[in-house]
């Protein structure tokens, strides 16, 4: 049966590009997302492949909810998006090296208006709009995933910088001299440490250097991963508890020096590692609060994201499109 699209309310259609996977959606302007689907981003080598397999499965879902003439327009949230070009820029971790023009290729094969920023800065504006910031001008979002992601808002607007690529709070030196990051080349930054890999590595070195007993010891070394130091830590490991309180006392750090540079109501943490609950929060806020001057200490909350984890990419780079119109 054929719907008009004038008397319907306009949707929006979000897009989520990882390294591994890709997510998409099409969503409502209060946030619901209506329909939903994902694919593979590896097993594309070329871009242009990618977008006619993610044009094929969408149009499904455009249809579903309507037809094109519901769709306002499309938001993207891409590792290395830059927002002021349209382009994803070395991406590290996506199978398409250099510069891709993404925003025009999106535009010229959907015929919509296209609007393409980092995947951090994506979440960050889904949760002003849907999630726990809603209603605050200034907050910083962080993401404690594989790696660490960030997006800043201040005075209602989210920092982009003079290139657009503010925001990169995950590769701030935290410790000089530290721990190799080994995408990046440097050393002792923030997402060595507290990203999943980091706790990992943690996990790693600790078990070599002390010879206290812990249940991680029973793991093989390749299949040690941040869930299996939570559920040890969970059973009451000693050494497990110990990795958390040290990833929190390194991330509050880092939070630290985030809240004295921007002054923020509150961070918002969102991602897998915000599951470990007060196992990592708590060493957190501590850390954060012993290391502000005390004009900052106990003004700024601690949130974890309220965003359902398989919606909130969705939600965020949909947010992109009512953020511009």
């Amino acid at each position: 049966m054929a719907t008009s699209s004038t008397a319907l309310e306009p949707l929006a259609i979000g897009i989520d590009i990882g390294g591994t996977g890709t997510k998409f959606g099409i969503v409502d302007r209060v946030g619901n997302v209506l329909f939903s689907s994902e694919m593979s981003t590896r097993k594309h080598a070329e871009v242009t492949s990618f977008i006619d397999e993610l044009y094929n499965l969408l149009n499904e879902l455009i249809i579903k909810a309507g037809g094109i003439g519901r769709m306002k327009g499309i938001g993207v949230g891409a590792p290395n998006g830059n927002f002021y070009t349209g382009t994803i820029e070395y991406a590290p971790n996506l199978p398409w090296k250099g510069i891709i023009p993404l925003a025009k290729l999106l535009e010229d094969k959907f015929k919509l208006p296209v609007t393409l920023t980092n995947d951090a800065n994506a979440a960050a504006i889904g949760e002003m709009m849907y999630g726990a910031a809603k209603g605050m001008n200034d907050f910083i979002m962080i993401t404690l995933g594989t790696g660490v992601g960030s997006g800043i808002v201040a005075n209602g607007k989210l920092v982009y910088g003079h290139d657009g690529f503010a925001g990169e709070l995950g590769h701030t030196i935290i410790i000089p001299d530290g721990r190799l990051h080994e995408g990046t080349g440097k050393r002792g930054s923030l997402e060595s440490y507290a990203s999943a890999t980091g706790v990992r590595l943690t996990t790693l070195e600790l078990l070599e250097k002390s010879d206290q007993p812990s249940w991680l010891r029973n793991v093989p070394k390749d299949e040690i991963d941040s869930r299996k130091v939570y559920d040890a830590a969970m059973e009451g490991d000693e050494l497990a508890k110990e990795i958390f309180e040290y990833t929190g006392k390194i991330l509050g750090l880092a939070l630290a020096n985030f809240v004295m540079f921007s002054s923020p109501e509150a961070i918002v943490l969102f991602g897998g590692l915000t599951k470990a609950g007060d196992l990592i929060l708590k060493p957190t806020r501590e850390s954060m609060e012993d290391n502000l001057i005390q004009v900052f200490q106990n003004k700024v909350k601690i949130l974890v994201s309220h965003l359902k984890e398989s919606d909130a990419a969705i939600l965020g780079a949909s947010a992109l499109v009512w953020e511009k119109n």
